[in-house]
């Protein structure tokens, strides 16, 4: 059977993709299109998952330093997460279509078009991340009321957004130029950017929290001034190593056929990662009927569960530049091989990180919080959920190669799936009958259900894709 003379993917792009020159005789732009598959993953994911531990350990780092402060500043960190997940979709989504169209103009050849996405999905970022960041400023005391939060932990979560909703453009443009370098070929950069910005914030944090070296006592406020001025450093870091690589273009030439190509599949991503944290919403105002202890060991819980996640998080993500290039170089054998070992480890690691939190979980919990009803919860959430987020690892390795191929409405699909059609009615239902342990429940159940679903769905569609180019 013939080749056909585009990749299957190719009706999903724009014309802003598509009008690229040939690669010229002794062009090389391998990128992740040669080498071992193996090696390149485990770059890519070794250094995604520095830089993501890095800032999830300083978000750990900011819950012992709360801790201290008592446990009704823990208590407004749950009530303002969810909100801080809910803006972090719109830099999830624009980056996960920056880096589709980018990683495969990259993929075949087309360096000059690949620098022009960079700097208009940057343009991108930061007009939103200034809508949003406003939006949030004006309304984040009434998102948190409506989650039931009350009297001085409302104050104090109220307290911690508004600080965090002023550095949301800065968060944004440090998340996304993450993904662009990682697009363009870049494994190690962002991981050392990521965990270099950490480091600031782990050593900002007591200094401003607590008002040490002659710095005021800001409390709970002087945590989110810490998180900006690590990604003040951040985004001035990533726009250094964007200009040092020749990833920037100063062009405004078919910007708007850029913002559609990227928007095509980012718009669709963004509304898939808005879907999670509607759900935790839910969730979140579920446990505040059971005390603001319970949302404090959920809290907690969640904060050490997602420094194991981020593992399967890096490993996922990790898939969507390699599958990206390789579909533009039309490498199809290498992009079924990385699926593959994607899953193996996402399974894997979610037996790995039941063992550890079933033995440490609870010494971890003492440490931020001695209250007995916090630990009794994270307890349990470490002997319900952690098993179940191998499941949930290879539904987002599924999810990253769909967007990499420029196919966003399955991972929307998904996403509705798993967090309205079933997590949310099984939360409900599980609360109704056995409490917050019901909700943990439900959370386990829908996890194992959607990882399966999802990797049936996406296996067959890249069978059917790679037989539609005649391979």
């Amino acid at each position: 059977m013939a080749r056909s003379a585009k990749p299957p993917s190719q009706p999903n792009v724009s014309a802003a993709e598509t009008e690229r020159p040939p690669k010229r005789p002794g062009m090389r732009y391998a990128g992740f299109t040669e080498g071992s598959v193996g090696r390149h993953l485990v770059r890519l994911g070794s250094f995604m998952a520095m830089g993501s531990l890095s800032m999830n350990f300083a978000r750990f780092a900011e819950a012992i330093y709360l801790g201290f402060v008592g446990t009704e500043a823990l208590a407004a960190m749950g009530f303002a997460f969810p909100i801080t997940i809910f803006l972090f979709a719109f830099a999830g989504g624009i980056g996960t279509g920056a880096s589709s169209v980018i990683a495969r103009a990259y993929g075949a050849g087309d360096r000059a078009q690949a620098a022009r996405l960079v700097t208009h999905a940057e343009l991108l970022v930061l007009i939103v991340g200034v809508v949003a960041g406003a939006f949030g400023l004006v309304f984040a005391e009434d998102v948190v009321a409506l989650l039931g939060a009350q009297g001085e932990v409302r104050t104090m979560a109220a307290e911690y957004l508004s600080v965090y909703m002023l550095g949301f453009p800065l968060f944004m443009l440090s998340m996304v130029g993450s993904t662009l370098l990682r697009a363009t070929g870049s494994a190690a950069s962002p991981g050392v950017v990521m965990t270099t910005g950490s480091v600031i914030q782990i050593a900002m944090g007591p200094l401003l929290i607590f008002g040490w070296l002659g710095f005021p006592e800001l409390g709970i406020a002087g945590a989110a001034w810490a998180y900006v001025a690590s990604r003040v450093f951040s985004v001035a870091l990533y726009i250094v190593i964007l200009v040092r690589v020749r990833m920037v273009s100063w062009s405004l030439e078919d910007l708007g056929k850029s913002w559609w190509a990227i928007l095509h599949v980012g718009g669709p991503a963004t509304a898939s990662g808005l879907i999670m944290p509607v759900s935790m919403l839910v969730i979140t105002r579920l446990l505040a009927g059971h005390g603001h202890e319970v949302v404090a060991g959920y809290t907690v819980a969640s904060r050490v569960e997602t420094m194991v996640h981020m593992v399967l998080w890096s490993a996922s993500s990790s898939i969507s530049p390699f599958v990206g290039q390789n579909w533009g170089a039309r490498n199809y054998a290498r992009v079924r091989r990385a699926m593959r070992l994607a899953n193996w480890f996402c399974l894997a690691w979610g037996v790995v990180t039941f063992v550890v939190l079933a033995i440490a979980g609870d010494a971890v919990v003492r440490l931020i919080d001695p209250n007995e009803t916090v630990r009794a919860v994270a307890a349990m959430f470490f002997l319900i959920i952690p098993l179940s987020i191998g499941f949930m690892g290879v539904m987002q390795v599924a999810t990253s190669c769909f967007n990499a191929l420029g196919q966003p409405l399955p991972p929307l699909t998904i996403s509705f799936a798993r967090s309205i059609a079933f997590y949310v009615p099984l939360a409900i239902l599980g609360d109704y009958l056995w409490g917050y342990v019901g909700i943990f429940l439900a959370t386990a159940f829908s996890n194992v259900l959607l990882g399966i679903l999802a990797w049936y769905w996406n296996r067959v569609v890249v069978k059917r894709e790679i037989a539609a180019a005649g391979v």
